[in-house]
């Protein structure tokens, strides 16, 4: 009968939500409940020499750190093992194992580090552990790169080698084609793993993928309580032994893994989240690292599409390394979509005429101070342009958008049935299904300055600067607070985001605005921090 074991990796990629600080009595706890639940393979967490010894961290610098925690543990079932990144922890860390708590190492590796990985792992097997080979990223290697790793695994004869989805990436496919290659290479002793990251949600449908194969080679499956993991977690373990349970007559004691969860996991998640999330969806589904994403995301100017659009430019051989400098360089390019923008300027100047102008943002003070901007309103008959938002409380004849995120965010506003608004936006907004009247290139009108660089007030006043125009009224300017939502009107409040360095950026603006000034008359018809 094909052998099948869980293995829990709880409190080691666990560990990574909460930098392993689990506290002594809940590492002890989660052991014991995963011991008496029946899970055959409990991972208690890193070994890593540039760590200093914790009692209440499931990451420790060496095996004698880890036999002082789980003193008195008093496992009865499950192989007790640790996980080593390779070159974070030397072979003098590891004592003997029968002086040892432990009876297993993991070790993770990348592809450049094979070799020198596995003759690490040779020898741990001398010191008498078991030795479990994981590849990281193992959807990096080609089938002739595996194969010649499974040779050489061959000849170290483990107690397993684990097919690692570091990012996600693997889908059925895929995932029977690592197995199968692996199946029929490996020597009949050595085990299948599979450790798996929940970036298409996929985690446990793939373990049951796995479970269906006809094969006889041992099968190893990783998971964690409620799926705590780095990033998007990991497949449940829970839910893996329920499956084994009912379709395979395994007897895990389902209530002891869902006890561990309400009594010590649940506490961890109300800390921080983890699990699927469309950060990973969109990293997994571009096969790069989620810190390309992170970072795209994070400039807080694009909208989901034109991040996907940036992604599928990475080149594969580099998409799973993060490269701070590359994905800079890719954004700046995006951003600076060049338009022949001549025609533009010479039409919209004409739509403008002599018309008395006036701007609105989403400053508090548009709701405070309505009743004067109706009053100029009335009185002076003005062209009205909102930037980088839609409102009922004014009638606009122009919306300028300098920033995806928010002309994507108002796109139903904009052109809903009876807005006669035209649209005005920069280079770097891209047309749907509905036109875009005036296009400005992005990069004649940015800030040299980077918390400022892309301001909307800013690029705008440079586009009436360009124009000619004299002079312009601004409404709703009121600058930055410490608090976001003291800055929008309520409206407005759902599309924020937190803005940092307040104090510089309201400097930078203020200054900024001292310049125009000396090509173009501005007004303010209320409050403003840059005056």
């Amino acid at each position: 009968m094909r052998n099948i074991k869980i293995l829990d990796c709880t409190l080691r990629d666990g560990g990574f939500v909460n930098d392993w600080n689990f506290g002594k009595g809940s590492i002890k706890s989660i052991i014991g409940r995963l011991d008496k639940a029946g899970v055959d393979i409990v991972e208690t967490g890193f070994l890593d020499s540039r760590r200093k010894y914790d009692p209440d961290r499931s990451i420790q610098p060496d095996t004698g750190s880890f036999k002082a925690i789980l003193e008195n543990t008093d496992v009865k079932h499950a192989m007790m093992i640790a996980m080593i990144d390779f070159g974070t922890c030397g072979i003098e860390a590891i004592e003997q194992q029968g002086a040892s708590c432990i009876s297993g190492i993991r070790v993770i590796f990348k592809k450049k580090d094979c070799e020198a990985a596995l003759k690490f792992c040779a020898l741990l097997k001398e010191k008498g552990y078991k030795v479990f080979v994981n590849p990281v990223s193992t959807t990096g290697y080609s089938d002739d790169e595996m194969a010649g790793l499974l040779d050489e695994v061959n000849k170290l004869e483990p107690y397993g080698i684990s097919i690692v989805d570091t990012y996600g990436l693997m889908h059925k496919k895929e995932l029977l084609h690592y197995f199968r290659l692996m199946d029929s290479r490996l020597k009949p002793a050595i085990n299948i793993g599979y450790h798996s990251h929940n970036n298409f949600q996929l985690s446990y449908a793939n373990c049951i993928e796995l479970l269906e194969i006809q094969s006889e080679r041992g099968l190893i499956l990783d998971g964690s309580l409620y799926g705590m993991g780095k990033g998007a977690g990991n497949a449940n373990t829970e839910l893996i032994a329920m499956h084994l349970n009912r379709y395979f007559g395994a007897h895990y004691d389902v209530n002891q893994l869902l006890e561990a969860i309400d009594v010590d996991i649940m506490k961890e998640y109300a800390k921080k989240y983890w699990g699927y999330s469309l950060m990973h969806f969109i990293a997994a589904s571009n096969d790069c690292h989620p810190d390309f994403v992170k970072t795209l995301i994070e400039k807080k100017t694009l909208s989901v599409r034109s991040i996907n659009e940036i992604l599928q430019k990475l080149e594969h051989k580099t998409s799973l390394t993060f490269n701070k400098d590359l994905i800079e360089k890719m954004y700046e390019e995006y951003q600076n979509v060049e338009v022949d923008d001549t025609g533009g300027y010479i039409r919209l100047a004409k739509e403008f005429g002599d018309l008395p102008i006036l701007i609105i943002a989403p400053g508090n003070s548009i709701v405070k101070h309505k009743e004067e901007i109706d009053k100029y309103i009335a009185g002076h008959k003005p062209l009205v342009i909102s930037i980088n938002f839609v409102t009922d409380m004014y009638k606009t004849d122009y919306v300028f958008f300098g920033n995806a995120k928010r002309y994507s965010q108002f796109y139903d506003e904009i052109y809903r049935t009876g807005a006669d608004a035209k649209v005005i936006c920069t280079s770097n907004v891209s047309e749907s299904n509905k036109s875009i009247d005036f296009i400005f290139n992005f990069n004649s009108l940015v800030s040299r300055e980077a918390p400022i660089r892309d301001n909307p007030m800013l690029m705008l006043l440079k586009i009436l600067v360009k124009m000619k125009v004299k002079s312009a009224v601004l409404a709703g300017f009121d600058g930055y607070s410490g608090r976001s939502t003291d800055n929008y009107f309520n409206e407005y409040v759902k599309f924020l985001y937190c803005d940092d360095d307040v104090v510089l950026r309201n400097e930078l603006i203020k200054n900024k605005v001292k310049e125009f000034k000396n090509e173009i008359d501005l007004g303010f018809l209320t409050p403003t921090a840059y005056l």
